[in-house]
């Protein structure tokens, strides 16, 4: 008798247990390339800001176990956590956070609350709004040290101030050669920095806000004032609910960005007369008690703060993107 081999049908496992593998391989390797081709052109600026902002960060963290002090430089070594002890208990440490945390939730809050007064009106349509929107956003657009230094000789300064100048004006009116002159740096030092910088922010609270109330429903709105509600109400229902997640971001990028300010310290006050945040005290470590390894503890610990907030920040930007994807 002769055997007769039969072949296994196409098809089937065995006929195609080689070719499969294969062929899902070579898909992964073309997708691979695919991802690597879009991702390319990307990779110089990564890796110039790994060089940038990364490499300095480490070396910061290095610095900042070592006992360092240009004053004394034959006693430089490892430290271990001296230093960051010390951070934690420094009292002009303490009263810097203090100072820096007055600062921030003053100036956060009143530019959130002047900024949402500002995008109300924005809001609406009248002559010239293009022109209001420009000069109110301003502010924003000038450099920092100028803005503080505009605030120091132009409106601050007891001799020839704006302020001064138009208390003296007003005075005048009613028949007084006497008006008062405070100097309004030193008797308000604190206050003096947080108007600044509230006239510096209000305009980046007012565009998130903003962007926030152009992308309403309009719909809605008009269907709560067809009912008979009021404009109170309708901002209190509608508006700011719609708000929230652009209040949030507003604030948690604007206590990042507060909390990190330096210019305005530095230039009105000089970090005198208990004005002195976290980065001028930091700075006040580096450049002027020259302890670099104790300067750099303080750095460190500044940034992982402001690393807590800025995840905030980016879970709610993702949040709200999110939003607008599922629209």
């Amino acid at each position: 008798m002769s055997t007769q081999t039969t072949e296994p049908p196409r098809g089937t496992a065995a006929g195609t247990a080689g070719p499969a593998p294969a062929a899902r391989a070579r898909a992964r390797r073309t997708e691979r390339a695919k991802d690597w081709a879009r991702r390319a052109p990307l990779l110089p600026a990564l890796v110039f800001l790994v060089i940038v902002t990364q490499l300095p960060f480490v070396a910061t963290v290095v610095i900042s176990f070592t006992r360092w002090n240009a004053l004394a430089p034959d006693n430089r070594g490892f430290a271990a956590f001296d230093n960051y002890r010390a951070v934690f208990t420094d009292p002009a440490m303490r009263s810097s956070v203090g100072t820096t945390v007055l600062l921030t939730v003053t100036v956060v809050l009143v530019s959130l609350l002047l900024g949402l007064g500002l995008a109300l009106l924005l809001d609406r349509s009248f002559r010239g709004r293009g022109i209001v929107r420009t000069l109110l956003i301003t502010p924003f657009l000038v450099v920092p040290v100028a803005s503080a230094l505009l605030w120091k000789h132009a409106l601050y300064n007891a001799s020839y101030g704006l302020l001064n100048g138009v208390l003296t004006w007003i005075w005048r009116l009613f028949g007084s050669d006497s008006p008062p002159q405070p100097d309004w740096m030193t008797d308000s030092p604190l206050a003096a920095v947080e108007v600044s910088l509230i006239w510096q922010w209000t305009p980046f609270m007012m565009l998130i806000l903003l962007a926030g109330l152009q992308s309403r429903a309009g719909d809605a709105i008009e269907a709560a004032r067809m009912d008979g509600a009021s404009a109170f109400d309708v901002f209190r229902h509608l508006t700011l609910p719609h708000l929230r997640r652009y209040l949030e971001l507003a604030a948690l990028l604007g206590t990042v960005y507060v909390v990190q300010n330096f210019d305005a310290v530095f230039t009105i006050t000089s970090g005198g007369l208990g004005t002195a945040n976290l980065p001028y005290t930091i700075y006040q470590t580096f450049y002027q008690a020259h302890d670099y390894g104790r300067a750099s503890a303080q750095g460190v610990v500044v940034v992982l703060c402001s690393l807590v907030v800025a995840t905030f920040a980016l879970r709610t930007v993702s949040s709200l993107l999110r939003e607008e994807v599922t629209r």
